[in-house]
């Protein structure tokens, strides 16, 4: 699982990096609609960042594994798309961002389906 580590370890410090970016780089820049977005990709980046990472260091494979791998993947096409709207990207990316959120649902059911097999 090193390779998930590392891109769960790398959501992390993006949703780090670009929180703080938004909170103090964009400041006054961004309209309130922008900034929820940056701030809800921020939120979302971080949370399944770290869940990705547990499930990395846990060593679990398997539907597990996979479930890390969605959890993260699909955080990171998420908050893509929100970073992207908030910076004035066209908002037919909009339409992008659920499916990055079916993903991370699609993580959570695997981690549960996971867990009821072990």
């Amino acid at each position: 699982m090193p390779l998930l580590t590392a891109f769960a370890a790398s959501c992390g410090f993006l949703g780090v990096a670009l929180g703080a970016f938004g909170a103090h780089g964009l400041e006054g820049r961004l309209d309130a609609k922008a900034a929820g977005w940056w701030e809800t990709a921020s939120f979302y980046l971080l949370l399944h960042a770290v869940a990705a990472l547990a499930i990395a260091l846990s060593g679990r494979e398997g539907l597990g594994g996979a479930g890390g791998w969605c959890l993260a993947a699909g955080a990171a096409l998420f908050a893509a798309t929100l970073y992207a709207m908030a910076l004035g990207a066209p908002r037919v990316l909009g339409a992008v961002t659920p499916v990055g959120g079916t993903v991370m649902l699609i993580g959570w059911a695997l981690v549960l389906i996971s867990a009821f097999r072990s």
